[in-house]
């Protein structure tokens, strides 16, 4: 009998997957069979990530990707279906967030015109170069990580934003439009996650803040957002496209005020 999620035998990308979130996914996706190509522009760490996977018994490999860069899009595209001989899962993962992001009236059009093209473009041009070759294999799946950013409003994220917004409403599109050739198309919302690599970053009171807000009692982690990319992955989600899954310890599923009144009331 298959065990449930059972990757084996299928060939997964994961782009940005030399830290955070991305190694997360690329871990997750490894241990349950599938041959992950970790991507990233430091070959160094993506190689170590890569190293990694293997010394846990799974199957992993390091590829050389710049999303801003086309060529290199279509050279790992290529590269890993000539390698592997096909591709069936691809997570649009890698991202970035803008120093110079901010409120609409501060902020620059070369900081937008930036943003889009890392986060938003860089969905387009994967998922455009990987869906003939899914095609040819008879289908497959592609993950897109939106944020929650992308749902909401938020104060200095003008950009990003946006950009991550795009990313759920490109996703309904691929899904609708290449359903019937059995590629599927889902997009993970992140809340906060907290990282090995962003850690120290992130400022305790901005933890506490979340903490009240959410459902449960600790931020994400990587993993958290692997195991809902395996689900979209898998073949146990064969009906499931077309949608946008907040993994965020139940941070969009009620308004603010609420967590003011729950202080309130155990106060």
């Amino acid at each position: 009998m298959k065990q449930a999620f059972d990757l084996t035998g299928k060939v997964a990308i994961v782009t940005g997957s030399t830290s955070g979130i991305g190694i997360g996914i690329a871990k997750v996706l490894a241990r349950q069979g599938a041959h992950v190509v970790v991507t990233g522009r430091r070959a160094e760490r993506g190689e170590a990530v890569a190293q990694e996977i293997r010394d846990e018994g799974f199957s992993a490999s390091y590829h050389k990707l710049d999303i801003m860069d086309e060529n290199s899009v279509i050279a790992l595209i290529e590269d890993t279906v000539q390698s592997y001989g096909k591709l069936d899962i691809l997570v649009n993962n890698a991202a970035s967030v803008n120093a110079q992001d901010g409120n609409v009236a501060d902020l620059t059009a070369e900081a937008w015109d930036e943003m889009l093209q890392s986060d938003l473009r860089s969905v387009f041009l994967l998922s455009k170069y990987a869906i003939p070759h899914m095609k040819k294999n008879g289908g497959g799946s592609i993950i897109n990580t939106g944020s929650t950013a992308g749902v909401n409003g938020n104060l200095g994220w003008s950009a990003y934003g946006p950009a991550k917004a795009g990313v759920a409403n490109l996703t309904k599109n691929i899904a609708y439009q290449y359903g019937k050739d059995n590629i599927r198309c889902n997009c993970i919302h992140p809340g906060l996650i907290v990282t090995p690599q962003n850690d120290a970053n992130v400022p305790q009171f901005f933890k506490d803040i979340y903490l009240e807000q959410i459902d449960v009692n600790r931020y994400g982690c990587p993993e958290d957002i692997g195991y809902m990319a395996l689900f979209f992955a898998s073949d146990e989600a064969a009906f499931v496209t077309g949608q946008e899954v907040c993994v965020d310890g139940g941070m969009m599923s009620h308004a603010p005020i609420y967590s003011a009144l729950r202080k309130l009331a155990e106060g």
